[in-house]
């Protein structure tokens, strides 16, 4: 398997690299998940790979945040530098970024970042249809579920073995982004989840903070598993943390073992919160996966961090290529040294005749010696053949400095970049917007939020969560012959384990003719083709670009959200060759996790009943179930735009009311409102991010 590590500077990047790991990916520019880290310059990421490829390690560049059409131009000048400089791949969340990959550096791989929240086998292989040749699985899985996608893939599977746990699937969380314009999808993320929050009148806790992943002790299973690559978190981390992870996995990988007690302290002692956790990957939820940081940094961390600097000290180096060495000293003729690498890389060096020996002559052995003494260098000596003529005399002066030059030439040469090709990124022209008012769609959780009032507005689309839609057959088929449209929204997560459970509710609905689906993951997409149903995508497939819907569009969605990250001028900026809907009402979903919230901490799930987190400023987010006893955090104050017009001139298809916690009456009323037709307001409300952006 591959290790995978990070750097958030180039002196990471030498404590990764001199520390055994197979790769190391970071980022440059504006466009990575991490732009709070130091990150490297251009220059530096240019010497970065340079650095790795003579070194034989791979280069992976994130360029994995969300861009808005304006951005991808200079995001093509960061594709172009990358792929020039012969970066190994390029890990990408944003489906447009993507799109633009392919087309301006068709021979750059493209690994779909955990931002994109793979967490199938569908997912997999539609990711494989879409052009990418790894994916990263999201952290929530267990060993039974990477296995099954990692054996099953068209793909290379990665997964994280090391390093920081969001409470929030990758990718899915907008918390940091609504309640502070610091978008987890743009790189921005201010950790929310990190703070204190309180619900049943308890006194405030951790409620969102889990420790540290470590999968030290599952390595075995990982590779039967079929993972092509473990990676380790940390680019927001300091180097020394980086040398440390990485130097005992590797070691524990290169010697075919699990970390020792010894190694799993020097871990933790590195960082971690409160210990490490692997409850996602042993199936073992509960209270005991949460933990918190403290900010005393004991003096074993000092010595420790002390002792890991002198490991990519500037004078220092690890010979870790192979080389072949080939010296041929002849009469009368000149001596020479051929040497070749792994990758068959070449150089011949050489030196004037040797000269008839007085005394003692020159041994092979003698010469053997002198060449395996590449210490201090990259390269770590193969196989040495030696062929001198009796009687000849080769100073070892001269034998050196053939070994020396052979192997600054070599390096030279690993470390330029192959020629790749590279075309110009076309956008395509620019549709114009509608200029139609979009029609209304709306989405419930539960079905005694319907009403006679609600049903009268006619909505384009009515969707159903799947379990309630399932649960409520006969009514649906009631509502299908009085002439209205019901579709199904999927829940955004669905194990393969639980997907039979998940078909089996839809061909039972599709029986009776419900023909619409809403689903906000590409893998679920791929697998309601395959049943036959039109599908339109959701918030969670995170559409920011004009792009990215083409992309959709190639992929066979209708029609799909628009991220609510977005602002009104970005969404008219958008090409849409596919029909468009916005969320224009409702509490904005703001995370989805694996573990039950409530009965983490409690050890009781009371997540049916109206549950709330409450920050430090007193405001509350409900916390609703979703399928399979995942939870959703919403907002604490109800999107509303019934005042404001910019959403009806943004060239949308549908506006979308978003009913989660709403009463019956509620749902009917701010329908009417927006149809002016009543007053109503709710108490608690916000624009979103549709007037304020996100950074």
């Amino acid at each position: 398997m591959e290790l995978l590590s990070p750097a958030g500077s180039f002196a990471a990047v030498r404590a990764a690299v001199l520390n055994g790991a197979d790769a190391v990916y970071f980022g440059f520019g504006e466009y990575n998940a991490r732009r709070n880290a130091k990150n490297l310059t251009e220059d530096e990421a240019r010497q970065a790979i340079a650095f790795c490829r003579a070194r034989g390690v791979k280069t992976y560049i994130t360029l994995n945040t969300l861009l808005t059409d304006r951005e991808l131009a200079q995001a093509e000048k960061y594709v172009k530098l990358i792929n020039e400089e012969g970066a190994d791949a390029v890990l990408v969340q944003d489906l447009g970024l993507a799109r633009l990959i392919k087309m301006a550096a068709p021979e750059l791989p493209i690994h779909a970042s955990t931002q994109l929240t793979v967490h199938s086998l569908e997912g997999a292989c539609a990711a494989h249809e879409m052009g990418f040749s790894r994916v990263v699985l999201s952290r929530e899985l267990p060993i039974n579920e990477i296995s099954h996608i990692s054996k099953n893939a068209p793909v290379e599977t990665e997964v994280f073995v090391h390093g920081a746990l969001c409470m929030c699937y990758s990718g899915q969380c907008y918390l940091s982004s609504v309640i502070g314009q610091r978008s987890g999808n743009r790189g921005l993320c201010a950790q929310p989840c990190r703070l204190q929050y309180s619900f049943l009148n308890a006194a405030p806790d951790y409620h969102l903070s889990l420790k540290d992943l470590s999968l030290a002790g599952h390595l075995r299973e990982l590779r039967e598993a079929g993972v092509k690559c473990l990676k380790i978190e940390g680019r927001m981390k300091r180097e020394e943390y980086v040398a440390i992870c990485t130097s005992i996995y590797a070691n524990a990988l290169k010697e075919g073992r699990e970390p020792n007690r010894i190694e799993i302290g020097r871990l933790a002692t590195a960082f971690s919160r409160d210990g490490f956790t692997d409850g996602y990957f042993t199936g073992k939820k509960g209270s005991w996966m949460f933990g918190v940081r403290s900010e005393a940094q004991p003096k074993e961390e000092k010595a420790l961090f002390q002792e890991a600097k002198k490991t990519y000290a500037p004078d220092r180096e690890i010979s870790r290529v192979p080389l072949d060495l080939s010296f041929v000293a002849c009469r009368d003729k000149k001596v020479l040294l051929a040497c070749e690498d792994e990758d068959g890389n070449t150089h011949i060096a050489e030196a004037p005749p040797a000269q008839i020996a007085v005394n003692r002559w020159t041994t092979v052995a003698d010469i053997e010696g002198s060449l395996k003494k590449t210490g201090g260098t990259v390269f770590a000596p193969r196989a040495v053949q030696v062929h001198i003529d009796d009687g000849l005399v080769v100073p070892l002066s001269t034998i050196n400095a053939l070994r020396r030059e052979c192997t600054q030439k070599l390096l030279e040469k690993r470390a330029r970049p192959k020629p790749r090709q590279s075309a110009a990124f076309y956008p395509g022209y620019q549709r114009l917007n509608r200029t139609e008012e979009p029609a209304f769609t709306i989405s419930v959780t539960k079905f005694d939020q319907l009403s006679i009032d609600l049903l009268k507005c006619r909505p384009e689309l009515l969707y159903f969560p799947l379990e309630e839609a399932h649960c409520n057959r006969d009514n649906i088929e009631v509502l299908l012959a009085g002439g209205l449209c019901c579709g199904v929204t999927m829940p955004r997560i669905v194990f393969d384990s639980e997907w039979e459970k998940a078909e089996g509710m839809l061909l039972r609905l599709k029986s009776l003719g419900v023909t619409d689906v809403l689903c906000g993951n590409i893998g679920q997409a791929r697998a309601l083709f395959g049943m036959g149903f039109r599908v339109h995508g959701d918030f969670g497939l995170n559409v920011m670009n004009s792009q990215a819907l083409k992309e959709l569009k190639k992929l066979g969605l209708l029609s799909a959200t628009l991220s609510f990250e977005l602002n009104f001028p970005q969404i008219r900026d958008i090409s849409k060759c596919i029909d468009t809907e916005l969320i224009v009402y409702g509490r904005l979903p703001l995370m989805i996790t694996e573990n039950c919230i409530i009965k983490s901490r409690t050890d009781r799930c009371a997540c049916e009943s109206a549950i709330s987190l409450t920050d430090r400023t007193g405001k509350s987010f409900p916390i609703v179930r979703d399928f399979t006893h995942r939870n959703v955090l919403l907002n604490s104050h109800k999107l509303f735009l019934a005042d404001k017009d910019e959403y009806k001139s943004a060239g949308l298809s549908f506006a979308r009311f978003l009913f989660t916690t709403e009463n019956q009456r509620e749902c009917a009323s701010v329908v009417m409102r927006y149809l002016n037709q009543e007053n109503y307001e709710p108490s608690m409300m916000t624009r979103g991010l549709y007037y304020r952006g996100v950074e």
